[in-house]
């Protein structure tokens, strides 16, 4: 309304400025001044209205106000156009159609009401003023003049009423509807956003186009713009060898925190043709579980069996050492027997220490736990094996930024550390790095030993911890499934990650 009365009291201005400068010089008359002031009152009831809009303080009382401004302002302009002759009676029903725009259909007809009253009376007014020998208008004109204005105002107050109503309400729905649907929009993106599994979507041309959060946990996406629009493949390689209504199937990807296994359904996105919804969940926590547990159970199997043969063998390899020791005791002078009975002695020993090796893995003492200063335990630990021929140009570096006490069995932890370490220096070699860090994790304390080579293959991480696999000579492939056990009794878990370009890392976690 404000702006529609700005631009017709700037048309007013101009076609009253048109028609003075059309005409002869001359000083402007009474009407023309009347016109500029009728001109200068709509500017003004514009720029105060405008104002109290933008301060947001315009109320009712507002838009009773500029009505009544424009009832008069219509007045003014008919009174100086011929009364009713005037060809401006029309602004009349301007002036009641904005009534119903701000004050419904009951100030639409209040409008009409005031509209004729004010016409009517300013008829009334030209027409005693004017001398009788003047008067131009017919009574029965002036008359039928009335009552069609009335009758139109009336109408039109009615008519634009039911408009405002009808425009309200649908108005009203409207506002509805978005709020709604904004509230929907909100709903949804809350409900992507907590959802526990990764969703991925991509158009018929199979381009990314949606990535929730969880996905970006997953698959530590870092922006999704950089995401958005690449082929689905370069996000989830092997994907598409589902198929588009794949129930259920797995796939490990490669992400910057290392491999993960995912377990994933593909279905079309409905309303879009060719479009595809992949849901999946991470699953390599849960695998690495189920592999630690089919490992335990071979490894326990595994250990009833052996730790019955090394007890067969322990008694006759103890019979055939005692039958060397006694031939070695006789004075032979044969450089021949006394040899081999020398060569006897020694592998009978070294099977013996197998043999104990192998009874320690299968049937590891109950830990003998006591609280321990782990900080403590790794530094003399590391300090003992710097003199270790493996170690020779290896550098080393200890971690441990706080004290950390933990019940452990001290002489197993040991054991554990022994082993992982001097396997660190060993793929390492030399001019290679071992690290070793000590830190706490909730109710946790993790042991980090991390060495450069990152030599271990997927192939091989299957067959880590099982017992006489090893991949140097001469070694027994007892170390790391003794290690295993030890931890494993102790309560807590062992993790090996390797790849060539991030070294490899054995997590030993010890609750606290």
């Amino acid at each position: 309304m404000v702006l529609f009365r700005t631009v017709a009291a700037s048309l007013s201005l101009v076609v009253t400025v048109a028609r003075l400068l059309t005409q002869p010089a001359q000083e402007p008359s009474r009407a023309d001044s009347l016109s500029f002031m009728v001109i200068a009152g709509a500017y003004v009831l514009t720029v105060v209205t405008g104002l109290r809009l933008r301060r947001g303080t315009a109320g009712r009382l507002d838009a009773m106000v500029t009505v009544a401004g424009d009832v008069l302002i219509a007045t003014g302009l008919v009174y100086l156009s011929g009364g009713a002759d005037s060809p401006l009676t029309f602004l009349y029903s301007l002036a009641v159609i904005g009534a119903a725009v701000v004050l419904d259909w009951r100030g639409a007809l209040v409008a009409a009401a005031v509209s004729t009253f004010v016409f009517t009376a300013l008829l009334l007014v030209m027409r005693l003023t004017t001398p009788v020998d003047a008067v131009a208008v017919p009574p029965a004109r002036v008359l039928f003049v009335l009552g069609s204005n009335a009758l139109a105002l009336v109408l039109i107050a009615v008519l634009s009423g039911y408009l405002s109503r009808q425009l309200s309400a649908t108005g009203g729905a409207l506002s509805q509807s978005e709020a709604d649907l904004r509230r929907l929009g909100r709903l949804q993106q809350l409900i992507l956003s907590s959802m526990p599994s990764g969703l991925v979507t991509c158009d018929a041309e199979r381009r990314v186009t949606f990535l929730n959060t969880a996905a970006h946990g997953i698959l530590q996406v870092q922006d999704t713009a950089s995401v958005v629009g690449l082929p689905l493949e370069a996000l989830l390689p092997g994907v598409s060898t589902l198929g588009p209504r794949a129930t259920r199937g797995e796939l490990r990807v490669r992400t910057p925190g290392g491999n993960r296994v995912l377990g994933l359904s593909v279905s079309p996105l409905e309303g879009e043709a060719g479009a595809l919804l992949i849901v999946f969940q991470d699953l390599t926590e849960l695998r690495r579980m189920e592999e630690d547990l089919k490992r335990t159970d071979r490894l326990a199997s595994l250990g009833a069996l052996s730790a019955q043969l090394a007890h067969e063998i322990r008694n006759p390899l103890a019979a055939m050492r005692g039958s060397a020791q006694l031939l070695a005791q006789e004075q032979s002078r044969d450089v021949v027997v006394m040899k081999l009975t020398g060569i006897l002695t020694r592998e009978a020993d070294r099977l013996a220490r197998l043999v104990e090796d192998f009874l320690r893995f299968a049937r590891p003492p109950e830990p003998q736990r006591r609280p321990v200063a782990l900080d403590t335990l790794l530094s003399e630990t590391v300090d003992m094996l710097r003199a270790d021929p493996l170690a020779r140009e290896v550098q080393m570096e200890v971690r441990a930024p706080e004290a950390l006490t933990a019940p452990v069995d001290p002489d197993q932890l040991r054991q554990v550390l022994i082993n992982l370490l001097r396997n660190g220096f060993q793929a390492a070699g030399p001019q290679g790095t071992v690290r070793v860090a000590l830190a706490r994790v909730e109710k946790e304390a993790q042991i980090r030993v991390w060495d450069s080579a990152g030599s271990i293959t997927e192939e091989m991480m299957g067959h880590l911890f099982e017992p006489f696999f090893t991949t140097r000579s001469g070694g027994t492939g007892l170390g790391l499934s003794t290690a295993h056990s030890i931890i494993r009794a102790h309560g807590g878990s062992i993790r090996v990650t390797s790849n060539p370009a991030d070294g490899t890392e054995f997590l030993v976690g010890l609750p606290l």
